[in-house]
């Protein structure tokens, strides 16, 4: 196993990564930017390093420094958690090259399903469902209107290097596409480097279902189940569960295939998630892209299949065996994670600030991933992501009425959160019955 292990991130995954180095009796070391030299995963690490300003371009984004804290600390190996440069492919070719072990996929699989374009590309030649659309970035506007007019409105304008509901723009017509492409194309340049845009058809009332995978060391692809993400705001997924209320055995074993075979035709190690479209009134599903890390959402997983991820991933990295037997695989109960965010609970505009109180739930199938406590700051710098509830029982409407409990107890106060948010949607009628789709919040608004 790894000896040490330096964790490329902040916040509530970094103190998640650390937790479990930590029981495996790895020695774990955390990086950070002036902005968090007090928050609580930075005096959990058994050593930290100091690696620039708040800006992340001059801290978690920083090769330069991310590596010069690893030499410094004689880490082993690197864990990048998710965002930052989790999904870099540089970056992961340049760990190994400086004689690191790398705890996610390949370099090679995240250049493949890095380019939204390509991966459509790569899913359908490998059998994987994809929705109708550009086999090739829409060099302009003309080209644009003509794929859009061959695939029929509405359309899905989509940045090809995009990912985390970002870049991404809905057009109902030639009208609304013309504005749409302008708007993502220059939003992709800013924020990407890379302005290719693809269309594809929109389906107005879908779900969002993906499926946990997992490349071992000896070249096997698992699936983990699947996870419903159908609750967002802005494209950004809220809340996540597992197993989904809409997926059916039938179903269920066409999606685990499906991911299956994604990860199979890139050669995938570690672990990933392919994330799909479900039309519930056909049943059909569509490959929306692959996250090659760990999601943010992968302790429901944990939950109903009984394992801790990210030791499976660090076993993958050593080239050990997993925990689990990959041929006896079997979920059991169900579990829901709410995403506590620092924003207002009605626009989900953030709201930073200074946390004055802060007191977690607990109690039976109760769990709390925080990046935060109480006297931390929440900057501006970061995503807003203050900590994740994560719930789990025997059924649905358990692990519901645990979560309506558990959201009651949350109590912070300072920054705005979006805890009253959730209030609501467990009372939520189309949420409890399990029959919601992606609009879910903006009719709730």
């Amino acid at each position: 196993m790894i000896e040490s292990l330096l964790v490329a991130n902040r916040g509530e995954i970094a103190r998640r990564v650390i937790r479990t180095a930590k029981r495996l009796g790895i020695r774990a070391i955390a990086v950070y930017s002036e902005a968090d030299a007090d928050l609580p995963f930075v005096a959990e690490a058994d050593e930290a390093v100091l690696i620039g300003p708040p800006n992340p371009a001059q801290s978690y984004r920083n090769v330069e420094a991310i590596l010069a804290a690893a030499k410094s600390t004689g880490a082993q190996a690197i864990h990048p958690g998710y965002g930052f440069l989790s999904e870099n492919a540089e970056f992961a070719r340049t760990v190994e090259a400086s004689g690191l072990i790398w705890v996610g996929p390949g370099a090679d699989a995240i250049t493949a399903m890095g380019d939204k374009i390509n991966a459509r590309n790569l899913m359908a030649a490998a059998g994987v469902p994809v929705a109708p659309g550009t086999t090739d970035p829409a060099a302009d506007l003309d080209a644009a209107v003509t794929a859009a007019a061959e695939i029929g409105y509405p359309v899905m304008v989509k940045a090809a290097a995009g990912g985390g509901g970002m870049g991404m723009g809905v057009a109902a017509d030639e009208a609304a596409l013309r504005t749409e492409y302008d708007k993502v194309r220059a939003f992709a340049e800013r924020m990407f480097g890379d302005g290719s845009v693809l269309i594809e058809r929109y389906f107005p009332r879908v779900r969002h279902v993906e499926v946990q995978i997992l490349g071992l060391a000896d070249g096997r692809v698992v699936a983990l189940g699947e996870r419903e993400c159908s609750v967002q705001r802005r494209n950004q997924k809220l809340v996540e569960e597992s197993p989904s209320p809409a997926v059916s055995p039938e179903l269920r074993q066409r999606f685990l295939a499906a991911a299956v075979r994604a990860g199979e035709a890139v050669g995938y190690r570690n672990a990933g998630t392919v994330e799909c479209l479900l039309d519930p009134a056909t049943n059909e599903f569509f490959f929306l892209e692959m996250n090659t890390r760990l999601q943010v959402e992968h302790p429901v997983t944990e939950y109903v299949y009984g394992i801790d991820l990210v030791e499976e991933q660090l076993r993958v990295a050593a080239g050990l065996a997993p925990t689990f037997d990959p041929d006896a695989l079997a979920p059991s109960g169900h579990a829901i994670e709410l995403r506590i965010n620092a924003e207002d609970p009605k626009r989900f505009l953030p709201g930073p600030g200074v946390i004055r109180t802060w007191v977690e739930p607990t109690g039976e199938g109760v769990r709390v991933d925080s990046g935060y406590t109480e006297g931390n700051t929440v900057t501006p710098f970061y995503d807003s992501l203050l900590a994740k509830l994560i719930i789990s029982g025997a059924t649905r409407d358990e692990v519901i009425e645990r979560a309506k409990a558990a959201v009651a107890a949350f109590r912070i106060e300072g920054p705005k959160n979006n805890v009253p948010f959730f209030a609501e949607l467990l009372e939520n009628e189309e949420f409890r019955s399990g029959a919601y789709d992606t609009g879910i919040v903006s009719r709730m608004r």
